[in-house]
């Protein structure tokens, strides 16, 4: 589960917003107090994105994120009516990763999310130590090829960045919905259960080469492990 922070004071709009992330895996947590947010942030570190309005009572949304910015280099998508180009420049130069004007489709926020965190994922370089060699797996990103006990797999494009993801995580657990946002090849409305299916296929062809194992663990309620 993604945990997304929102501060905005129109309480049926992040109802709304919150409603449609949450069948993205998306735990969206609204507050309509600029400084009762900044607080939150300071105090929960496992937040990824902050969406921000900046018509907001106590404090104006442009002014928070300088303040915001003193405290974390969390990405910020800013969700507001207001679309003068004044306001989209400020709010970009003092720290914001995206300017969405109301009203819009909450999938196009959706597809912002994806496409942040993805970037941020790339660039952290936490993330780099993920590009692990494995003695079992060979990953052969030129060709888009993985290369299991010296045998080519022939796989889907989603079944390729599935695998890869897992090889890279070298026996880590990787989250169902953090295969639909590390993949280009599936659909960002794929259930979770589309996930189960192509990872049933992998095993399988995992298994016409090597019979004597499950190379892939399912970990309940969370996703996938290589082991």
């Amino acid at each position: 589960m993604i945990k997304v922070l929102m501060i905005e004071d129109d309480l049926e709009l992040a109802q709304i917003i919150s409603d449609y992330l949450a069948s993205f895996d998306i735990e969206v947590t609204n507050t309509d107090s600029p400084y009762n947010g900044l607080s939150m942030l300071s105090i929960d570190k496992d937040y990824k994105l902050l969406i921000l309005d900046l018509t907001l009572p106590e404090i104006d949304g442009l002014e928070l994120i300088p303040k915001i910015r003193e405290k974390s280099e969390i990405p910020i998508i800013i969700s507001s009516a207001r679309d003068d180009i004044l306001d989209k420049v400020m709010g970009l130069e003092r720290g914001a990763d995206d300017y969405l004007p109301k009203p819009y489709n909450p999938r196009e926020l959706q597809a912002r999310i994806k496409t942040i965190l993805k970037r941020v994922d790339t660039l952290n370089p936490e993330s780099k130590k993920d590009e692990v060699s494995n003695s079992v797996f060979e990953v052969k990103e030129d060709d888009m090829q993985i290369i299991f006990q010296d045998n080519s797999l022939v796989l889907t494009l989603a079944e390729y960045d599935i695998l890869k993801l897992l090889i890279q995580r070298n026996g880590g657990v990787v989250a169902r919905e953090d295969f639909i946002y590390a993949s280009d090849h599936i659909e960002d409305d794929s259930s979770l259960k589309n996930i189960d299916v192509i990872i049933s296929r992998i095993r399988t062809k995992l298994g016409k080469v090597d019979k004597s194992r499950t190379y892939i663990k399912s970990v309940r309620g969370i996703g996938y492990q290589l082991v």
